[in-house]
């Protein structure tokens, strides 16, 4: 029995420990807003969509705040007109973000609590666990978006969208103009970025822990 209980707690730590890391990449890409401001110059977004470059980060700026924002709030473009179904979806991507925000929270509780937990008896087993779970949490989405980032991208839309309001028009929704798909395949290597060098810091981390605590015993 005690040995069953050791093994959940250990489970149920580095898994708490890889979702509050993969949603820390994710909010951290989200708050990365130089990310998009170099894509704007990069991407020639000014000369495509005919609009200012105050006018584009004024309106991208919004867009960060409102999904940012845990808050019951109305959606309202700054400068950019919107249909019914354009607000309904950036009000769906909130509510993923909400639970992004919950999810960091809680996940992050458990892990701290956790941390402390494992490294008072000296037990540093579970990092090396967080780091692989991230690595399988991640490896398909990763191989998806390799081998057609376009197929993929329509897919997850698909995954966590109820309805279609997801595909703009640019007539009745020109912020899809200032979106393209090339920044979404650049804020996902961000994000994957991140998490790779989490990965990387719990790895590190384990070894060396694991390394000075032998020594310990010794």
């Amino acid at each position: 029995m005690n040995f069953s209980r050791y093994h959940i707690v250990q489970l149920v730590i580095a898994l708490s420990l890889a979702l509050f890391v993969i949603a820390l990449s994710v909010l951290l890409t989200l708050l990365f807003t130089p990310l998009y401001y170099f894509d704007v110059r990069y991407l020639k977004l000014t000369a495509q969509t005919g609009l200012s470059y105050s006018r584009i980060i004024e309106n991208y700026n919004y867009m960060i705040q409102y999904l940012l924002n845990p808050l019951p709030q109305t959606f309202h473009l700054p400068s950019l007109t919107y249909s019914v179904h354009g607000r309904i979806h950036f009000e769906d991507v909130k509510r993923l973000f909400v639970f992004v925000d919950l999810l960091f929270a809680v996940a992050g509780i458990i892990s701290i609590t956790g941390i402390i937990y494992k490294f008072r008896n000296k037990d540093y087993y579970f990092l090396k666990i967080a780091a692989t779970a991230m690595g399988l949490f991640t490896a398909v989405p990763l191989i998806a978006f390799l081998l057609d980032f376009n197929d993929s991208f329509i897919l997850f839309h698909k995954i966590f969208f109820r309805n279609n309001y997801w595909i703009f028009d640019a007539a009745t929704d020109p912020v899809i103009t200032i979106l393209p798909e090339t920044f979404f395949m650049h804020a996902f290597l961000l994000a994957l970025g991140l998490i790779i060098i989490g990965m990387i810091i719990l790895i590190v981390s384990f070894k060396k822990l694991s390394g000075q605590s032998r020594k310990t015993a010794d």
